[in-house]
């Protein structure tokens, strides 16, 4: 494992666990599985792990499992708060302390400002007494390093970086995002204040590996040298020295293994002119062929209305990007029909509630209005109505 240093000189793997996306087990976190898999990741050399307060289940599951394999001091944890469901100096405290009893820990190493997206939102904060709070925090040895981590577009971000002394920040950051979100300027706005960045999205939610056009796979397979779109991906990361960390949502063994075999070859510079110029051509040949730029982070859920917004984008970006529709219209039916409640794009009534919390601000309303018209025609609808009719659902 390579590892990279913070401000501090703390050394961190170059390598992250996400913990937004465990392993489940019938929709239930699998703890058994996640336990192997951390186990696995630490024994590899990974030493920070990046959970979130509104991520399903996770803290709890990160906390129980550092807890039972006896790991907490040997590795860096970090969390998120939700300052967009506080309204109170008592409110910080309420959420922090609810965090630490869920990760089972008596302090957070990195705490970020979760989606902190505008100088706004930061003064908002700011006039709840944030910056004493966090102070007291760090005295009491609770809080080590305060960040935040960023959803939104490039000027934005710089002026964030601005707006108070940080030690950390977060960003989207990949081969199809070099230029949106905070982009590659922004990157190197931070590096150039003495900031780490941590990388989440390395792979688009995995979109940029199991997602991927047939012309972009085309491009991969016809290069003279051989990787997997994941260690693409990486490399592409890694070979920047402005990037500290890369946050790998991992959910299998088989997943720690690859992505820490390729952490361990991590170099700044280690990307060739014409492996970038590769990139590029992959970039563009996705951006031609995705109908919706999700990336199945789940934020947008759960929709009152019961619609599984990430499902159905999801296969509504396979249809696009493998020029078929049966595939598409078989994973929308499991993704929808199987569930044991109707969770079928044409329920949306475009309340807008999921477009509040997209960090990807895509327009869900409309995108969803147009994948029902793409997939739940009528051979769909008759066959979700079968399916329910002899109760094939769980």
């Amino acid at each position: 494992m390579q590892y990279r240093k913070d401000r501090y000189g703390n050394a961190l793997s170059v390598l992250g666990f996400g913990c937004l996306r465990f392993p489940k087990d019938r929709g239930k976190i699998d703890q058994a599985e996640l336990e192997r898999e951390i186990a696995r990741a630490v024994d590899l050399g990974v030493n920070y792990f990046d959970t979130a307060y509104i991520y399903p289940g996770s803290e709890a599951a990160l906390g129980q499992a550092l807890a039972n394999l006896q790991l907490r001091d040997k590795v860096f944890l970090a969390d998120k708060l939700p300052h967009y469901l506080i309204r109170s100096r008592d409110g910080l405290e309420k959420a922090f302390a609810e965090q630490l009893k869920r990760l089972q820990t008596d302090h957070i190493d990195y705490y970020l400002m979760h989606m902190l997206n505008d100088t706004g939102a930061w003064e908002r904060l700011i006039n709840l007494g944030v910056v004493d709070w966090l102070s007291e925090k760090r005295r009491q040895g609770a809080i080590g390093q305060v960040g935040f981590s960023y959803h939104g577009s490039t000027e934005p971000f710089c002026k964030l970086l601005d707006a108070w002394d940080w030690d950390f920040c977060q960003i989207q950051y990949n081969y199809l995002d070099r230029h949106t979100q905070a982009g590659e300027k922004g990157l190197r706005y931070a590096h150039s204040k003495g900031l780490p960045v941590v990388i989440m999205e390395p792979l688009r939610g995995g979109k940029l590996v199991y997602g991927l056009p047939t012309e972009a796979k085309r491009l991969m397979e016809d290069y003279p040298v051989q990787r997997s779109p994941a260690q693409w991906g990486l490399r592409w990361l890694w070979s920047q020295p402005e990037v500290t960390v890369v946050l790998s949502g991992m959910n299998s063994l088989a997943m720690v293994e690859e992505n820490a075999a390729a952490a361990d070859a991590a170099a700044a510079g280690m990307l060739t002119p014409e492996e970038d110029a590769l990139l590029e051509s992959v970039a563009a040949a996705i951006r031609a062929a995705t109908k919706v730029g999700c990336t199945g982070c789940g934020y947008c859920m759960p929709c009152p209305q019961g619609v599984n917004i990430p499902g159905t984008f999801a296969a509504y970006n396979r249809m696009a990007a493998e020029g078929k529709k049966l595939p598409a219209l078989k994973e929308h039916l499991r993704a929808t029909a199987f569930a044991s409640t109707n969770s079928a794009a044409y329920q949306c009534i475009g309340c807008g509630k999921c477009e509040q919390h997209c960090p990807q601000h895509v327009a869900i309303r409309a995108s969803l209005k147009e994948a029902s018209k793409a997939l739940e025609g009528p051979i769909y609808r008759a066959a979700a109505w079968g399916i329910r009719a002899l109760h094939l659902f769980g």
